[in-house]
Formats: structure tokens, C-alpha cells, sequence
């Protein structure tokens, strides 16, 4: 198949195809068109964002049947077979032979390689060790000032994971700043995202619209465009002074009060009043996992709110009134929220 069909067929499943290298598009035609195609066939739509507990539950056995049928004694040695250079002809021999991308995406609707991505977040040994030391701090410093962002190599000498090793330098990299936002940080935020944004747009409308009529037209964005998706390790970057998780909060917080224009949504009886509708939304909605909650439809419980909100409201709320919670499904979680807590929240009201 050419690389513009490949597009063009791929666009259907995934929207923003055209920003991606050619080379990953032509990956992707190989690896995903034809599973996409048949989960179209069911019924089923493409995901994207976090997995959910049924989806991390069907890679686990997808790698565990491929550990068995091929005969590979571990998880590790499959996905990080780099690590092992004795065995690696062996292992790549026998992915080859018993189609390993087939195997691992097998029941999962998204692209094969956030499916592989996911699996080796969860295989990884060298993943959820813990806070970093101010030594490994100073270490993980030395060894990016030698070897640059090549995370791979990098988290074999720290025995730590390439995304932990990448995440923790963004963080540390500079003087990041604790204190509260000064006007000057808050407007290099607000410029960084319409620049992203931007870029996006225009990149989006790069094949619909003339260069002529794009540089005269207004910016018209799509609500979703403001909070969704947003690439924030190169907003990070552009603020300077700030790490990533801050700037989605700090955003977030804008955001909201642009929406509500300064309203106090979550202050008083109305606060009482929206965690009573969103215990209750949550409760009405059946589902067994967060994942599968369509956060921006629940917005509205609480006002005319981006998503991110509600969903930093919702964490609040299990954190503070659910013993345990960490051990409990998502639906045992909001079951004891509405057998629990709002019977004392409506009392309160």
C-alpha cells in the first residue's frame, strides 16, 4: 500500500494521522489497519488514553500465552530483549516466527504501539521503585549531560524505566519554581498553549484551506482543543520555570475560570450540591472502570467545567472519604460514595 492510501485509510480510525512521520504511518498500515478494520466491523471504536483494568487484564494473558507458547521464561526477556545479548537471536527468531504484534494487540482496540508501550510499563522490574534519592538525582544530571536524551541507555545504567528516567529529568532539569504563578509564568502559559494549539490547527487544516485564507482567518477551536491531548512536556519547556503536571493544573485552573467567569462552583452549598450529583451521576452510570466514564458529559454536574476538573474533584473526593481506597475496584469506590457519603452529604445540604 502507498503512504497517501495508508493515510487516507488510517484517517478514519485516527483523526490526526497526517501530523505522524511517514515512517510510523507505514508501520501502523502494517500492524493496525487490518485489526481496525475488524473491530469496525463489531462495532468497536479505536481508544486512545489510559488503559483500563479489563484492558491491562488482556495483555497480561496475551504475554503470558506467548511466554508460553514460545517457550521465553520471562516477560522482561520478551519485551526488553536488548537486555539479554546472549539470547536476543534466539528470542527475536521466535517473535518473528510466532507473530508477536499479532499476539500482544490480540482483543485490544488501539494502535499496536501504545498496546507495546503499556506492556512494557507493566513488565518492566525497573518500574514503581520509588522516590528518586538526591543522589540518583545528581546521577541521572551526570549521565544526561554525556549521553543526551537517550533514556534507553541511560535507564540501564540507573536500573530504572526509560519513561521514569525521561519524567524525572523533565522535572529536575531546572530550577523549577513551588511558589505561586507570577503574571510573567501565567502569560508564558497562556502563549505556549495557543501556540500548540496553533500548530496543531494548522497542521490539521494544512490540506483543506489555502496558505492565503489560513493567515487571514480567526482561530476557531474546537472546546475539546483546549484541554485535550495537549503535548506537555513541549508546553514545559516553552514556560521554562515550571514542571509539566504543574502547567496542566495551572491550565486547568484558567480554564475553568474563563468558563464559569469566576464563579465558585465547589465552594459552599454549591460545592455540597455538586459532590451530591456527581456521587450520584457516577452511581447511575453502571460502569466498572474510570476509564469507561465519559468525564466531559459529567461536567455539567458541576457547571460549565473542562473535564480535568471534574475529574480532580472526583480524585479528591475518593482520597479524603474512602478508607482504603487504593485496594477497591472503581465500582466498589462509588458504591460506598453513594451508600456512605451521600446520605451525610445530604444531610449537610
Amino acid at each position: 500500500m502507498d503512504l497517501d492510501t495508508a493515510k487516507q485509510e488510517l484517517e478514519e480510525f485516527i483523526p490526526h494521522v497526517r501530523s505522524i512521520s511517514d515512517s510510523s504511518v507505514r508501520k501502523m498500515a502494517g500492524r493496525d489497519l487490518v485489526r481496525f478494520k475488524q473491530f469496525k466491523k463489531q462495532g468497536i471504536a479505536v481508544k486512545f488514553g489510559r488503559f483500563s483494568q479489563k484492558e491491562n487484564n488482556q495483555i497480561q494473558k496475551n504475554v503470558e500465552e506467548f511466554l508460553s507458547i514460545t517457550g521465553i521464561d520471562s516477560a522482561e526477556k520478551l519485551l526488553f530483549t536488548s537486555r539479554y545479548p546472549e539470547d536476543k537471536e534466539t528470542i527475536n527468531r521466535l517473535k518473528s516466527e510466532h507473530l508477536f504484534c499479532e499476539k500482544l494487540s490480540e482483543g485490544i482496540p488501539r494502535p499496536w504501539r501504545l498496546i507495546y508501550y503499556r506492556a512494557r510499563k507493566m513488565f518492566d522490574p525497573n518500574n514503581y521503585k520509588g522516590r528518586y534519592t538526591t543522589e540518583e538525582k545528581e546521577k541521572l544530571k551526570k549521565y544526561h549531560a554525556l549521553h543526551g536524551n537517550d533514556w534507553k541507555k541511560i535507564s540501564e545504567m540507573m536500573s530504572r524505566s526509560n519513561l521514569s528516567v525521561a519524567m524525572k529529568y523533565s522535572e529536575i532539569k531546572s530550577a523549577i519554581n513551588y511558589g505561586p504563578w507570577s503574571k510573567e509564568e501565567t502569560q508564558k502559559l497562556m502563549h505556549a498553549v495557543e501556540e500548540v494549539i496553533r500548530k496543531r490547527i494548522e497542521m490539521e487544516d494544512a490540506n483543506s484551506l489555502l496558505s492565503s485564507e489560513k493567515s487571514h482567518r480567526d482561530l476557531l477551536i474546537d472546546r475539546e482543543k483546549l484541554y485535550q491531548k495537549l503535548p506537555w512536556t513541549e508546553i514545559e519547556a516553552k514556560v521554562g520555570t515550571r514542571y509539566w503536571r504543574q502547567c496542566k493544573q495551572k491550565w486547568t485552573t484558567i480554564l475553568t475560570n474563563k468558563m464559569t467567569k469566576g464563579q465558585q462552583l465547589y465552594r459552599g452549598t454549591k460545592g455540597l450540591q455538586a459532590k451530591i450529583n456527581l456521587i450520584k451521576r457516577l452511581y447511575e452510570m453502571k460502569v466498572e472502570d474510570a476509564n469507561e466514564v465519559n468525564w466531559e458529559e459529567l461536567s455539567n454536574t458541576i457547571g460549565d467545567v473542562p473535564r480535568a476538573y471534574v475529574q480532580a474533584k472526583f480524585y479528591k473526593l475518593k482520597v479524603s472519604c474512602v478508607p482504603f481506597w487504593q485496594k477497591k475496584t472503581f465500582s466498589e469506590i462509588i458504591d460506598y460514595l453513594f451508600e456512605e457519603k451521600l446520605p451525610e452529604l445530604e444531610e449537610k445540604l
